[in-house]
């Protein structure tokens, strides 16, 4: 009985949890970008931009994403898509859209670049080299704007002593189950983060999806070049504007994160990514994670003391409270998912509560081919091809070829 009331009050910790994240992302969504509650930020401040997409692969809807940043309301910015190789098929789409956007100013800059590890870092200093403006915006290639988007990201900067902006993502568009689960969780745990640390613990956690920053705020931490090694960029640059004295502004302008074909091996493959991110940056920080997985500690004492009446109903029962949390906080950033999409959360919430344990026991990530051994806030060095990590793979790839 012991096991079963420590993870019931631990489940109720963590619904409390969710419920904060519900009300910072209604506190978001309800105020005018950067500003609060009732708040206007004037729209004339509309400075040239220079959008930076780094580009690899084909991304789902690439096509579209790209053209989106074509359309937009604003005055004077450039598109600039930063590739690594001529063969990379996002070129040809790049091309494409270059094209039918005749009348923008859109360059396609080639060039294969090895200043550092992170291969989207190495993807961005040629663009960054060649923006015409003081004003840089990191956009991935998996993002999808509306017409507004530029104008209201740029109104942040209206406020002199803003050097960053981000912006709420939100995933859309899932066709298959590993892209739901992942749609769902950006709408619920990473939105709910993201507001939670903005409004409630004034804390920046910058998503390199949208990055709005001065070109000089950016020098003057040493440059993308600063960050060649670092396998997180996005919330280091972040902090480190913040710590140089600048404002980092959440802006309630939300965007679309599109996934829609992903595998389970993507998803599995991302999170535990993310974990080993989290654990290295926040240190301790990270236990935490688990009070806003109440399914995930519900479910415990049904495995670790007994599969009792009791123990199944108070579990389905926080699953039932956390899915309809999920489900209005979606609703508050604008997402539209069915909602017969979030009687998946539970199982989805399970599935990520088992990868939280990942980072605790592996400091290795895999992203775009490279295969990476992670250190302290992120930063990574070329994976060992001595020793025992050799000998592991070895072993595990001849296990797959027998068992083939």
């Amino acid at each position: 009985m012991s096991v079963f009331l420590f993870f019931s009050f631990l489940s109720f910790v963590g619904l409390i949890c969710c419920w904060l994240q519900i009300t910072a992302a209604k506190r978001c969504s309800l105020s005018t970008p950067c500003s609060g509650e009732g708040e206007t930020l004037p729209r004339f401040f509309c400075p040239p931009v220079s959008v930076l997409k780094p580009l690899k692969g084909i991304d789902d809807n690439l096509f579209d994403n790209l053209s989106s940043f074509c359309v937009q309301d604003y005055p004077s910015y450039e598109l600039i898509f930063a590739l690594q190789d001529h063969n990379d098929p996002a070129y040809k789409v790049a091309r494409k859209v270059k094209e039918k956007y005749k009348d923008r100013n859109i360059s396609i800059i080639v060039g294969q670049r090895e200043d550092g590890l992170n291969p989207k870092v190495n993807n961005l200093i040629p663009a960054y080299k060649a923006a015409a403006y003081d004003y840089i915006l990191i956009s991935d290639s998996n993002v999808l704007a509306d017409r507004d988007y530029l104008k209201e990201t740029v109104a942040c900067m209206s406020d002199p002593s803003v050097g960053l902006v981000t912006n709420i993502i939100k995933g859309v568009r899932g066709r298959t189950l590993a892209s739901i689960f992942e749609n769902l969780h950006m709408n619920s745990f990473v939105i709910g983060s993201v507001c939670f640390l903005d409004k409630f613990l004034g804390m920046p956690c910058v998503i390199g999806k949208s990055m709005l920053m001065k070109k000089d705020v950016l020098e003057s931490i040493g440059g993308l070049q600063a960050f060649k090694n670092v396998l997180a960029e996005d919330f280091i640059i972040g902090r480190k504007i913040s710590e140089a004295g600048w404002k980092v502004a959440l802006s309630g302008h939300a965007v679309e994160n599109v996934n829609e074909y992903w595998g389970l091996g993507r998803f599995l493959n991302r999170h535990t990514r993310w974990g080993k991110l989290r654990w290295k940056i926040g240190g301790v920080k990270y236990l935490s994670e688990l009070l806003v997985n109440p399914v995930f500690l519900s479910a415990l004492p049904v495995l670790l003391w007994e599969a009792s009446a009791l123990t199944v109903l108070f579990s389905l029962c926080v699953s039932a409270a956390k899915a309809a949390g999920d489900y209005h906080l979606a609703k508050n950033t604008g997402t539209d998912m069915s909602p017969l999409l979030y009687l998946l959360v539970p199982l989805k919430d399970i599935i990520i509560g088992v990868v939280w344990f990942v980072p605790l026991f592996s400091n290795t990530v895999v992203w775009r081919g490279n295969r990476y051994a992670i250190g302290k806030d992120s930063v990574i060095s070329p994976y060992p091809d001595t020793g025992f990590w050799v000998l592991r793979d070895r072993l595990f790839s001849s296990l797959r070829i027998n068992n083939a």
